[in-house]
């Protein structure tokens, strides 16, 4: 008889028999589960909705487009002088008031004429006795011309006499000329303004005794009706400017410095005769009527000369076009609303166009803001730019 040490031990063969059950039991959960995998119907595919990405779109245009020359240019008068005396002597009065237009003929100043007029009350008296010296010495030739025809007088003395009379003729002369010359003197008492302008500061006061080598002019006068503009291009630009004036009048706008205001509107006056080497440029002149004052002599303004006229061209907004690998591109939407890459060739023209001469029709929607989201082919919610506008906050209905 075998004896059993561990009297609570259970038989080997049972722990056997607890790992075949559970073995068991996980096939048959598996395979239950299984089988109801097997019956469920599959569930259909959900569908991915397909992005729409918002832009603003504008219609590119057919329209004839001007074509400018931009410069930076100076305004200058049409003519300036300083007003000065011409005599020395005590300005009387002052008759004009500073940063004042005036016009052709008016007093400016007048300078003290008493010396003058005193001097012209001279010249003409002496002329007055110098010929009262001729009267007698004529009656006196007259009366030796007949004394030598009865042999009563030399021909000496006859001589003598006409030559008497012929110098105070000529005294006469010097008198008048005297005359003349102090009446001038008297008039430069009187500064008239020699074409209309506008005065400037006024350096002297009445009182003060006027020079004519004074440093300072009593004030400066200068037109501004009408002004020029002097302003520069590059040598390049020549011959379109010299072809436009060909064909008549040249326009030219004139802007403030930002170029975003228009002051003046005039025409091209002159083409100068010779290239500056140094800058390779050449100097152009314009004139302005300025009858608003609107342009002011040593302004800076910018200078549009319309050179040509593109007739029938295609246009889009500068912000329309893009750039890349393969040049100039834009942005179309066809008309299924999807987003198309067109290369197109374009030439800006000023700040606000550019003209499309190849890849682009007038009439198709091009793309201006949000294009740097689109794919070839993406779908989009287009919107015109007048509509976008308005939806944005604070923009005026």
């Amino acid at each position: 008889m075998k004896l059993i040490d561990n009297p609570g031990a259970r038989p080997p063969g049972g722990r056997r028999w607890r790992v075949i059950a559970g073995i068991a039991i996980v096939a048959v959960v598996a395979g239950g589960g299984f089988y109801y995998w097997k019956g469920r119907p599959a569930a259909a595919p959900v569908a991915r909705a397909v992005p729409v990405i918002p832009v603003t779109v504008v219609d590119s245009a057919t329209r004839d487009v001007p074509i400018f020359l931009e410069a930076l240019g100076t305004v200058s008068a049409s003519n300036t002088v300083s007003i000065r005396s011409q005599i020395t002597g005590t300005l009387q009065s002052v008759n004009f008031t500073e940063g004042q237009e005036v016009h052709k003929g008016d007093t400016l100043a007048v300078i003290d004429p008493r010396p003058l007029q005193a001097a012209l009350i001279q010249v003409t008296a002496k002329k007055a006795e110098d010929q009262a010296q001729l009267i007698s010495a004529q009656k006196d030739l007259a009366r030796f011309n007949d004394l030598a025809t009865r042999d009563f007088a030399t021909k000496q003395s006859v001589d003598q006499q006409q030559a008497k009379v012929d110098q105070l003729k000529a005294t006469i002369d010097a008198d008048q000329g005297a005359i003349e010359n102090a009446q001038t003197q008297l008039s430069y008492a009187t500064i008239t303004a020699p074409f209309d302008g506008r005065v400037g500061f006024r350096q002297l006061d009445a009182g003060n005794i006027i020079h004519t080598g004074d440093t300072n002019p009593l004030t400066v006068l200068t037109q501004i009706k009408p002004s020029m503009v002097i302003f520069t291009l590059p040598q390049k630009n020549l011959g379109d400017v010299r072809e436009a004036m060909l064909h008549g009048s040249v326009a030219v706008l004139a802007f403030d410095q930002d170029g975003n205001k228009q002051l003046a509107t005039g025409e091209l006056l002159l083409i100068d005769n010779q290239i500056d080497q140094a800058t390779s440029t050449i100097r152009l002149k314009a004139r302005f009527a300025n009858d608003d004052s609107r342009l002011w002599p040593g302004e800076f303004v910018r200078i549009r000369a319309q050179v040509d006229t593109k007739s029938n061209a295609v246009t889009i907004p500068p912000v329309a076009l893009q750039r890349g690998p393969q040049g100039l591109f834009t942005w179309v939407i066809k008309p299924d609303n999807t987003a198309e890459q067109r290369v197109v060739e374009a030439t800006p023209v000023g700040t606000d166009t550019v003209i499309v001469t190849k890849g682009l029709s007038g009439g198709e929607k091009v793309v201006v803001n949000g294009q740097y989201r689109l794919q070839a082919g993406t779908h989009v919610d287009a919107k015109p730019q007048s509509d976008a506008a308005a939806t944005v906050p604070g923009n005026p209905s």
